[in-house]
C-alpha cells in the first residue's frame, strides 16, 4: 500500500512541477492581454497656464487648462487585424482634447493605435494616424509592458510623431506602490498644428500670417511594474508660434503650463492597478512558484514513504532470520514420507 501512495505522490510531484514553468511561459503569455474593448478616460490639469488667445494672436494667463484624454477599444478592427494578422491585438481610437477655464475648445486631435495586446508592440496592420494623418509607430504608447525592466525604453510622441528614449530614473513609492519613475524630454521641435482650432481658424490660417508650431516637453511617468500601467503622469510642456523666416522676432507662446492628472483620477488608477496586478501575480508568481514548492514536497513524501516500505521490508526479512517465506524444495511433501 504505501508503495502504491509513494508512486501517486511522485507522479503528483512531476506534474506539478512540470506545470510552474508552463504557467510562466506558456499560459501567462497567453493570457495576460489588455482587453480589446477597453474604455478609459484620463483628466489632466495645467493650472495658472499660459494660452494663446487667437483672436489677438497674444499670450494670456488662464487659471487652469484641462485635457482630457480617452483611449476606446474598437472591438470589431481588432477582430479585422487579427484576421489578417493571426495576432492578438488592440486597437485605440483616442482623442486628445483640450478646453480653456470656460469649457471651450483649444484642440482637438484624435488618432488609432494599433499594437499587441500582450508585448503592448506596435502592430502595422493600416489604419494608424494622429489628427487624419497616417503614422507608422515605433516603440510604446500610454502602456509598459507587463513585468516592466529597470530600463529605458521607446517612447511615442504624439505631437512630433516620432519616437524617443523614455529613460528609467529609479524606484519609487507612490500611493502604497512600488512603482519604476520613467521620464523623457523632447526637444524644441517644428510640430503640424492640429486641424481643429479655436475661433475656426485652420492651418492654412496660421500659415498664411506666416506663423509656424514649436514644441518642447519634459514627460514624467510612475509605472506598476507588475502590469505596466502609468498610475500618474505629468508633463512640463511648452508651445510656441514663432515667425516663419524671422528668427530675430519674439515668438508667441502658444502654450506653457505643468499638466498634471488630477487627483481623483490618480486614486482611481491606483485602486485599479492593484487590483489587476494581482491577477498578474498570480500567474508569474504565486502559482509558478507555489507549484514548484508543493512539487518539492510532494517528491519529499514520496521519498519518505518509499523509505519506509523498504525499512518494513527490511526488518520482516530480519525477524524471519533474513530467509524468503517460501518453502525450500527439501522441505516438500515428499521429503517428509508423505504421499504426493
Amino acid at each position: 500500500m504505501r508503495r502504491r501512495a509513494s508512486l501517486v505522490l511522485l507522479a503528483l510531484a512531476v506534474f506539478f512541477t512540470a506545470l510552474s514553468p508552463l504557467l510562466r511561459w506558456y499560459a501567462f503569455p497567453r493570457l495576460a492581454k489588455v482587453p480589446a474593448g477597453r474604455y478609459q478616460t484620463a483628466v489632466l490639469e495645467a493650472k495658472d497656464a499660459t494660452l494663446i488667445d487667437y483672436a489677438t494672436l497674444t499670450p494670456k494667463k488662464v487659471p487652469r487648462l484641462t485635457m482630457v484624454q480617452t483611449l476606446k477599444g474598437n472591438v470589431e478592427q481588432a477582430r479585422k487585424v487579427k484576421h489578417a494578422t493571426g495576432r492578438d491585438v488592440v486597437v485605440w481610437d483616442g482623442l486628445s482634447y483640450a478646453a480653456g477655464p470656460d469649457g471651450t475648445m483649444v484642440s482637438r486631435i484624435p488618432e488609432r493605435y494599433v499594437f499587441d495586446a500582450h508585448s503592448q508592440q506596435p502592430v502595422h496592420a493600416g489604419g494608424e494616424h494622429i489628427d487624419g494623418t497616417p503614422v507608422r509607430r515605433d516603440g510604446i504608447q500610454y502602456k509598459w509592458p507587463f513585468l516592466v525592466e529597470k530600463r529605458d525604453y521607446r517612447y511615442f510622441d504624439l505631437m512630433t510623431r516620432t519616437s524617443a528614449p523614455i529613460h528609467y530614473k529609479g524606484t519609487r513609492a507612490f500611493h502604497g506602490l512600488k512603482v519604476y519613475y520613467f521620464e523623457q524630454t523632447i526637444p524644441w521641435t517644428k510640430v503640424p498644428l492640429p486641424r481643429t482650432l479655436p475661433l475656426g481658424i485652420t492651418p492654412d490660417t496660421v500659415r498664411q500670417l506666416g506663423l509656424e508650431r514649436w514644441y518642447s516637453t519634459r514627460r514624467m511617468f510612475w509605472v506598476d511594474p507588475t502590469t505596466g500601467a502609468p498610475v500618474n503622469g505629468e508633463e512640463i510642456h511648452r508651445e510656441e508660434m514663432r515667425w516663419t523666416g524671422k528668427p530675430d522676432k519674439k515668438p508667441i507662446t502658444a502654450f506653457a503650463g505643468h499638466v498634471k492628472m488630477r487627483p481623483d483620477y490618480v486614486e482611481d488608477t491606483v485602486a485599479l492597478v492593484k487590483t489587476q496586478r494581482q491577477l498578474v501575480l498570480l500567474l508569474t508568481g504565486y502559482l509558478p512558484w507555489g507549484f514548484l514548492a508543493l512539487g518539492g514536497v510532494l517528491l519529499s513524501l514520496s521519498l519518505v514513504l518509499e523509505a519506509r516500505d523498504r525499512r518494513a521490508l527490511t526488518a520482516n526479512l530480519a525477524h524471519d532470520g533474513g530467509k524468503p517465506e517460501r518453502p525450500t524444495p527439501d522441505e516438500g511433501p515428499l521429503s517428509r514420507g508423505g504421499s504426493p
